[in-house]
């Protein structure tokens, strides 16, 4: 320990620094200070944080072990914990990081459901033009896919953020940063058949920059509208993977990457800060050859006897 005293508790000043200096939105903010919590409470109290020990910290994750968290939920959790124990280090309460030390949980390589070009057609086709909001709603896939954003990032699509001439959208991201991606010209067609549809909405003063609007609440649409949007739109097209706007987006990267496209260059258009995060679509597209390879290796072909 340091000594040094403050009178807002280490968990109060941590949720500061989240929010003002790593500049994350309120979910996230809040994720991160509920792991904390849990880990709060397996030691007794708060105010035990700063003298919390090596063997408890492991004691803690071997406990979520214990009640059936699995893997990839451990690793999140652990990352909290170490982003916490490295601002108290940073910020004067503990001289030494133990979390340092611990050991992080091996994690199965997740292959998400990646869709094909003519999945992604069916599920916009199966959308039923009929409904007000027909066209919207391809609109909203198509650009879900054709610039490979969360579904955040959509929701959050303005007006002011297009550049039709050049192209372009500009897109904001995590801790609100922005980047600048390519548009295509079937996505452009989508969304101004869509504008002729969305000029006839009354939208609700403060929300007219908005692009994406709820016809009966006259504002923007929320995550989970899209997300049920998704599902039933699937459903409809008969499409058997499990496919929220997220695949959009893996698919995006995935259909990229075996057009050859760099892998800077999909870290750029995804928004990742870490190339690692951009890997894991390597690992899709390596999978897939090695596929491709055992049906189609004249090797792998039983020969035929004459």
């Amino acid at each position: 320990m340091s000594g040094k005293t403050d009178k807002k508790s280490p968990i109060t000043r941590y949720r500061m620094y989240l929010k003002l200096e790593k500049a994350l939105q309120p979910n996230s903010v809040n994720a991160y200070i509920s792991d904390i919590s849990k880990f709060a409470t397996f030691i007794g109290d708060e105010k035990e944080l700063p003298y919390a020990t090596l063997e408890q910290m492991r004691d803690f994750l071997a406990s979520l072990t214990d009640i059936g968290i699995n893997a990839r939920s451990q690793a999140r959790l652990l990352s909290a914990i170490r982003s916490f124990y490295q601002f108290m280090k940073l910020d004067g309460y503990i001289e030494h990081d133990h979390t340092e030390l611990l050991e992080s949980p091996k994690l199965a390589m997740h292959l998400p459901d990646v869709l094909t070009l003519q999945e992604i057609d069916d599920i916009i086709d199966s959308i039923d033009m009929s409904k007000n909001e027909g066209q919207r709603n391809r609109a909203i896939i198509e650009v879900l896919y054709s610039c490979g954003l969360r579904v955040s990032e959509l929701c959050s699509l303005k007006l002011s953020d297009l550049y039709i001439k050049e192209q372009f959208i500009r897109v904001t991201g995590k801790g609100d940063k922005q980047r600048l991606v390519p548009i295509s010209t079937r996505a452009i067609d989508e969304l101004e058949a869509y504008f002729l549809d969305r000029n006839r909405i009354s939208i609700k003063p403060g929300y007219e920059d908005y692009i994406f609007i709820s016809e009966r609440l006259k504002k923007p649409l929320s995550r989970i509208m899209v997300f049920r949007m998704i599902k039933d739109a699937v459903e409809m097209a008969g499409v058997n993977k499990t496919v929220s706007p997220h695949t959009f987006r893996h698919s995006f990267a995935t259909h990229l990457l075996e057009g050859g496209a760099n892998l800077r260059v999909i870290q750029a258009m995804l928004g990742h800060e870490s190339i690692a995060t951009t890997e894991i679509y390597t690992h899709i597209d390596s999978t897939r050859l090695r596929e491709e390879i055992i049906m189609h290796h004249p090797r792998n072909k039983k020969s035929k006897k004459t």
